[in-house]
């Protein structure tokens, strides 16, 4: 019965590390999910998040936290967004096209935590979380 016992721990332990590794590349390759843990990494400053739609869009409803800095206009906010340049920032807009061009402008500006809101806004919509309005 020990047996069976330690040989089943075993293959849990085996599983959950290998779940975790899989976790970590996923994380690693550039998106993040809509979650309450977003929000609160936001809140205590441990990320950077920048909703890069227009201003107006951005007034009509944003995730709290975000920060507008519009994809067209990224460069101008190049000395804000410097000491985060080793930080994670996470981007989004309406459905991905403008999110996925200011991601390419700061990773060849040698951004290296820069990473994409699954789903964008309409993700964060159909997941039901919080927004705030201006």
């Amino acid at each position: 019965m020990r047996i069976v016992l330690v040989t089943f721990l075993c293959v849990v332990a085996i599983t959950l590390f290998v779940s975790l590794q899989c976790t970590a590349k996923a994380t690693s390759q550039g998106s993040v999910a809509a979650s309450p843990y977003l929000i609160e990494r936001v809140k205590n400053n441990d990320w950077m998040l920048i909703d890069v739609r227009s201003p107006s869009d951005f007034a009509d409803g944003h995730i709290p936290g975000a920060i507008n800095m519009p994809q067209e206009n990224i460069n101008d906010y190049l000395t804000e967004l410097e000491g985060h340049k080793d930080k994670p920032i996470i981007i989004y807009c309406q459905s991905g096209t403008q999110a996925k061009l200011a991601m390419k402008f700061l990773k060849d500006l040698d951004f290296s935590e820069v990473m994409h809101l699954e789903g964008d806004m309409l993700g964060w919509n159909a997941s039901q979380m919080p927004i705030d309005r201006m």
